[in-house]
């Protein structure tokens, strides 16, 4: 006979562990990099309308010749002068909870939900902010391995049939050093944005590898790309930004040529969180980012030399 007879406590189903971790796990979000290049307008905010405009001054014309004839009067030129509208909206997202979410929740929820948002913010800023650079009239298209076609009308026409590669980085400097006059963003160097594949096409590229050999061995190694013919390379792999596929077989990746002043931020309110104002006695809550703002490309409608400042790298 048995000693013990054993019978179950539990109930009947499926036992579940209830047990939670301690730490919330958050996704990680695309790196933004384009709104360290972008500088607010000054001047402009709160009770001055819904556009900033920007006064442009074009170049005054170099004559062939400014030798004067003792009983000539001394010939004139006139001065251009330009404007470009910055349009700015109301923009913002929100996530709503409850009261009763935040009291059975072990974790600390809104700190959470501003977290996030603000990772929002950050993202849908960059995406703003690199349409703005890319809305210029002077485009690059990579339509052979040695061979870039620059087109000055802003429409793409060309496919590109190679990623980027040194030939195209030369190309693209001299096109904006000698041909539109670009002033170097800082000290002597213009800078590059560009997507992990147009990056990838310049690392494998054997002159880009001789070029490094001598002056940084260890570039290679370390995924770096660092100057070259005095263009600064700023990696993203927001392909939202710039897009990681263009061309023929998605052969490239996209990437912006800039130089001094390419695009300002008109700013009335600057984005921030807000919290919104409880509803039903309490129990209705919310956070949420919002903003009055806009992105302009300063001389987005000109190709003329001394006025263009961006080269965007695209494709059909």
């Amino acid at each position: 006979m048995a000693q013990h007879s054993w019978v179950s406590d539990g109930p009947t189903g499926v036992y579940k562990n209830h047990d939670l971790s301690s730490k919330l796990r958050m996704a990680a979000i695309k790196e933004a990099k384009f709104m360290q290049f972008v500088k607010p307008e000054e001047g402009y905010g709160k009770k001055k309308g819904e556009s900033v405009t920007i006064t442009r001054v074009s170049n005054v014309t170099v004559p062939t010749s400014d030798v004067l004839n003792e009983l000539d009067t001394i010939p004139e030129d006139t001065l251009s002068l330009s404007t470009q509208a910055i349009t700015v909206s109301e923009r913002g997202r929100a996530i709503p909870y409850t009261s009763l979410s935040l009291d059975l929740s072990s974790f600390d929820l809104e700190s959470a939900i501003q977290m996030k948002l603000k990772d929002q913010l950050k993202l849908r800023m960059d995406i703003t902010a690199a349409a703005a650079f890319k809305a210029g009239k002077i485009l690059a298209i990579p339509t052979g391995i040695s061979a870039t076609t620059f087109e000055t009308d802003g429409a793409v026409s060309n496919t590109a049939v190679s990623n980027l590669n040194m030939y195209h980085v030369e190309s693209i400097r001299d096109y904006m050093f000698s041909t539109l006059n670009i002033a170097p963003y800082m000290d002597d160097d213009y800078v590059c944005i560009l997507s992990t594949q147009a990056k990838r096409g310049l690392l494998r590229d054997p002159a880009w590898v001789d070029w490094k050999k001598y002056t940084d061995p260890s570039a290679k190694f370390n995924g770096e790309i660092g100057r070259v013919e005095n263009i600064r390379f700023v990696e993203t792999n927001h392909t939202s930004a710039l897009a990681d596929s263009l061309g023929t077989g998605a052969v490239m990746g996209e990437a912006v040529f800039f130089g001094d002043s390419p695009v300002v931020m008109g700013v009335v309110e600057d984005p921030a969180l807000r919290a919104k104002e409880s509803e039903d006695f309490g129990r209705k809550k919310g956070v949420a980012w919002y903003g009055i703002y806009g992105f302009g490309q300063i001389w987005s409608d000109s190709a003329n030399a001394g006025e263009a400042r961006v080269v965007y790298l695209t494709s059909l």
